[in-house]
């Protein structure tokens, strides 16, 4: 048995509003639907590409293929035109690295095909050894499945490892998979979602989220 840490991903370590936002307004353009603001798609963003555009197109759902087909197009084009990590993250995954080698893992609903790219772009990849997207085979969050594989793939049981996430779905994950939950305040769900959920740690920044880690 050995300490593991899971992150989610967009709200937790990285600030990715923007580019998703572009791209969900540029698949609502390809369909002939107004655009939202940021805040609208900010609200939408947690539960997997698919689930995005069908809030987004709302409640237009016979046009859910064609806007996910341009989302697809207009997000594989911008990954990294705005994403970045939040304050004081990169550095904090670099020190747990160093720490619990081969231990930190990313755990997200966002697609891998684009996970993994992204966290390649922002020189991070190599720091963590697995990363588990939405379309990587197991089912999306809540569901405990993807972290119970990646606690298989860490060698690590539950009892021994803590998620990271900034969401009232990472909360409910955590529960499911039987895993300590820290939130992280700054992201997209905020400290009055994630408390309701039932989270009991939440941290409001990165120093403060390394002191609940160790």
């Amino acid at each position: 048995m050995s300490f593991a840490i899971l992150f989610d991903l967009d709200g937790t370590l990285v600030d990715s509003r923007a580019d998703l936002a572009l791209a969900v307004n540029a698949a609502l353009r390809a369909v002939g639907l107004p655009e939202r603001s940021l805040e609208e798609i900010t609200g939408f963003i947690g539960e997997g590409s698919r689930r995005l555009l069908e809030k987004a197109i709302a409640p237009h759902e016979e046009l859910l293929a064609e806007a996910h087909a341009a989302w697809e197009r207009a997000y594989a084009a911008g990954l990294l035109q705005h994403t970045a990590f939040y304050p004081g993250m990169r550095e904090l995954v670099a020190k747990l690295a160093g720490a619990l080698p081969g231990k930190l893992a990313v755990h997200t609903n966002k697609p891998g095909k684009y996970a993994r790219p992204i966290l390649e772009g922002l020189g991070v990849s190599g720091l963590f050894a697995r990363v588990l997207g939405g379309g990587d085979g197991s089912a999306n969050k809540p569901s405990p499945e993807g972290v119970q594989w990646l606690l298989g793939e860490l060698g690590a049981e539950s009892q021994d490892a803590v998620y990271v996430g900034d969401s009232a779905i990472d909360v409910q994950t955590a529960q499911a998979a039987g895993l300590r939950f820290v939130g992280v305040a700054w992201g997209y769900g905020g400290e009055a979602q994630l408390r309701a959920a039932g989270a009991t740690q939440v941290a409001r920044d990165a120093d403060e989220l390394l002191l609940d880690l160790v």
